[in-house]
């Protein structure tokens, strides 16, 4: 049976932005390899680090997502990406006459993917490219002459306001978007700074705010032409494509999986018993070619939305993986690892912040220490203070669940026919936790922390002497607040033997 979602990207020439991130890059993988008869894909770029354009598509090659990819087709797949040079958070999206007009001339499908994911950046920013970065798009979008489609890609979380069961709809706008811009535009940084706490009202962050906001753009757009929001949760590991447990993000768990990896970051606080969303970066970048061509083809009249979520129909828990997280680890160790990891799960902040002094800051300072004597750069502090900094801006997301509704994009799956289920599907409940953490761990090994499985016999025997020096300082440890116990009351060390299964038992909940 012939696939309908390849047969609508033949011949067309599709527009990508924010190509170069985590979403970006898979997406482009998927559509050189499931539909490599696609026209032109033309990717909004700009410089950046001394590098142009071209130089930057040059790299493509080089990020392993594509590895399979050119292992079958070879590097000729990429002619097909060209670099367009803008800026969504310039006006105009920084393009240049001949540029604009060749993307409205030609292009036929839309996937807006960048923006800024940073939950610590201020209001302007994520107004300059967020919100007004969505409306360029929208009004680039509106001038395209074979235009079929605008995929908006938003995020489950710009209704976390909400705190309950959120529904795929377009919700009220959070604000009036003109006057957002205006104060975002006319008011100092400081006085920002000192009314976005208002301005946000019970959003968590800007991120939210501003992306809840970009949605009504499309909105607005979608009076004139095609355009669906797609809103995936948490994006995590590649399940099934190009390769199980690809990564190239360190957001969410596969970041504290690389720490922990390195033996660095060991607690991690959350709620094991609330459900957290999480979806694989695959089937987010499926729905986005699906959904482009079911808005295409069927024309609703109604914006669609549609979540890309895991929560209501395959709910996650870390109860389900605790047991095995730390075997996780050590059957895939890292060679570059400084320390024997291990991952404590811990139901609260101020137990992590208490825990984190002395499993985090205490060895941190030390082998800080023995790096600046070595006439290294210290980074271990740094690190761990960014974390716990983070941490806490996390925290309304840590501890909370919310049930994102995904029927949409269920009935979606079932609209495809049986070849497009299996190159594009959309459906995750058969997906398996604890095999996709395993998947996880391993892709965090070899695509974040760069090394390859030729690699694990060296690690394995680096693992048993960091597993002796670990038990050795925990006994080193224990034994030196038991001798100041015992010198504190004045009695010898072994009528204070009691001192030590308490310090043991004390220890371990933390």
């Amino acid at each position: 049976m012939p696939s309908a979602v390849a047969d609508f990207y033949r011949g067309a020439d599709l527009l990508v932005t924010g190509a170069t991130g985590f979403v970006g890059v898979a997406l482009l993988e998927k559509i050189l390899r499931a539909v490599p008869d696609c026209g032109n894909i033309y990717c909004l770029m700009r410089p950046k680090r001394g590098k142009d354009i071209a130089t930057r598509a040059e790299e493509f090659p080089k990020n392993l997502v594509f590895e399979k990819l050119i292992e079958q087709q070879g590097k000729d797949v990429f002619k097909k990406i060209i670099p367009v040079s803008g800026e969504i958070g310039e006006e105009n999206l920084g393009l240049s006459p001949e540029d604009r007009k060749k993307l409205q001339d030609n292009v036929q499908v839309v996937f807006h993917c960048a923006a800024t994911l940073d939950f610590e950046a201020n209001l302007k920013t994520t107004v300059v490219i967020n919100l007004l970065g969505t409306r360029r798009i929208v009004e680039l979008c509106s001038g395209m002459s074979k235009l079929k489609a605008l995929v908006h890609v938003s995020s489950a979380y710009v209704n976390s306001n909400l705190k309950v069961q959120v529904d795929e709809k377009l919700y009220p706008a959070p604000d009036d978007a003109e006057k957002i811009i205006g104060m975002a535009s006319s008011l100092s940084d400081d006085a920002l700074e000192d009314l976005t706490p208002k301005v946000l009202g019970d959003h968590p962050n800007t991120y939210t705010f501003t992306k809840a906001l970009a949605e009504h753009e499309v909105a607005q757009g979608f009076k004139k032409f095609p355009a669906v929001v797609v809103r995936p949760s948490m994006i995590t590991c590649a399940w099934k494509e190009p390769t199980p447990g690809w990564i190239s993000s360190k957001n969410g768990p596969s970041g504290f999986f690389m720490g922990a990896a390195k033996g660095v970051v060991r607690r991690l606080p959350v709620g094991k018993n609330l459900v957290y969303d999480y979806i694989p970066v695959d089937i987010v970048v499926n729905e986005m070619l699906v959904s482009a061509w079911h808005t295409a083809t069927n024309k609703p009249k109604e914006l669609p939305v549609y979540h890309i979520t895991s929560s209501t129909c395959n709910p996650f828990r870390w109860a389900a993986i605790e047991d095995t997280i730390c075997s996780q680890l050590t059957n895939m160790p890292l060679k570059a690892a400084v320390w024997y990891p291990t991952l404590k799960l811990l139901p609260s902040l101020t137990l992590f912040r208490i825990s984190a002094l002395i499993v985090h800051f205490l060895p941190a300072y030390f082998f800080d220490a023995l790096t600046m004597v070595a006439g290294g750069r210290p980074i271990l502090v740094r690190l761990h203070t960014n974390v716990s900094n983070s941490l806490a801006r996390l925290a309304p997301f840590i501890f909370t669940e919310w049930f994102f509704d995904n029927k949409k994009t269920l009935e979606l799956h079932e609209s495809l026919n049986a070849t497009d289920k299996e190159a594009f599907g959309l459906d995750i409940r058969s997906l398996k936790w604890g095999p996709y953490f395993e998947s996880m761990n391993a892709g965090v090994r070899r695509y974040l922390n760069n090394e390859e499985l030729k690699t694990l016999p060296a690690a394995k025997k680096k693992l048993r002497t960091l597993y002796i020096l670990n038990v050795l300082v925990q006994i080193g440890f224990l034994s030196t607040i038991w001798f100041g116990v015992s010198r504190l009351l004045g009695m010898t060390m072994v009528s204070t033997i009691w001192v030590y299964p308490i310090l043991y038992f004390l220890f371990n909940l933390l």
